[in-house]
């Protein structure tokens, strides 16, 4: 039994090859126990690499100073030219919520209140969007085109001007502006009130639309008033964080299609291009 554990004992060259076997086990620690250390080194280092990558991203996340308002518009907005020629910024801006101090846009119809609704841009014309930007901002071969002698592209208007447009279409329609502007048959009260009535709910749904779509997720807390007899009232005078609006009207201003072009300025529908029997 024992020359079977240890074969050739007297054999001088079995011997000690059997010793130098011995000492390389030893001296490369090969045991039976190695399998358990190399198994809790490895799952060691993953974990240190890990740890250090994870670590990393959050310091960076942290102290990173990109455009953060870039990509919170390009995730939340749909893609324009506006967005490359301008950029878009976010500013914390507070509302006038005052029930009963009245700015200029809420004064009874003049002059002087017309003039401050279009220097919002209400009445700007379109603009052009170049032809290479047009699928990215939602535009279809099938749409209205420039006339490529003029530059091509697709006419098109900014829709928060749009929206701009209609609050001030409501406005005039309220009871008392109705019969000033009705009197005055300017933009679409020069229709027949049919149309006008149209027109206006329309500007109402298309508000109540924009309004539902990036509904406000901030609350309104209340204050208290009359001291003599304490009442609590909602404070609407809240602070928002509001895009660059006037740099943003600025650059439509600037950009705005001819006021009077040319009679073949829009190309005409090219072959196979989809034409609606009645507006959509």
């Amino acid at each position: 039994m024992f020359r079977d554990k240890f074969p050739d004992l007297e054999d001088p060259h079995a011997s000690e090859e059997l010793l130098l076997a011995e000492e390389e086990n030893i001296l490369w620690g090969v045991n039976e126990g190695n399998d358990d250390c190399s198994s809790f080194t490895k799952s060691f280092l993953w974990f240190t690499a890990l740890s250090v990558f994870f670590m990393s991203g959050t310091l960076f996340g942290f102290f990173w100073r990109g455009d953060l308002d870039g990509l919170c518009s390009e995730h939340t907005s749909q893609y324009s030219p506006i967005m490359k020629k301008v950029g878009i910024t976010y500013n914390l801006h507070e509302f006038n919520g005052s029930l009963l101090k009245e700015n200029i846009f809420r004064q009874d119809a003049s002059p002087d209140v017309d003039a401050a609704w279009e220097a919002l841009g209400v009445n700007y014309r379109g603009i052009r969007v170049p032809e290479k930007d047009a699928e990215q901002s939602g535009l279809t071969a099938d749409q209205v085109q420039i006339n490529p002698k003029y530059g091509g592209g697709y006419p098109a208007n900014v829709a928060g001007l749009h929206h701009l447009h209609c609050l001030n279409v409501v406005r005039q329609s309220l009871y008392y502006n109705y019969d000033y502007y009705h009197s005055k048959a300017e933009g679409i009260f020069g229709n027949n009130d049919y149309i006008v009535r149209h027109q206006v709910s329309y500007c109402l749904d298309i508000i109540r639309q924009q309004l539902m779509c990036t509904v406000d997720t901030g609350v309104l807390g209340q204050v208290w008033v009359y001291p003599d007899n304490p009442e609590p009232h909602l404070d609407f005078n809240t602070h928002h964080r509001c895009k660059n609006f006037d740099q943003i009207r600025r650059w439509a201003e600037v950009n705005q299609m001819p006021k009077d072009p040319p009679v073949d300025y829009i190309a005409p529908p090219a072959p196979g291009t989809t034409i609606y029997n009645e507006m959509p």
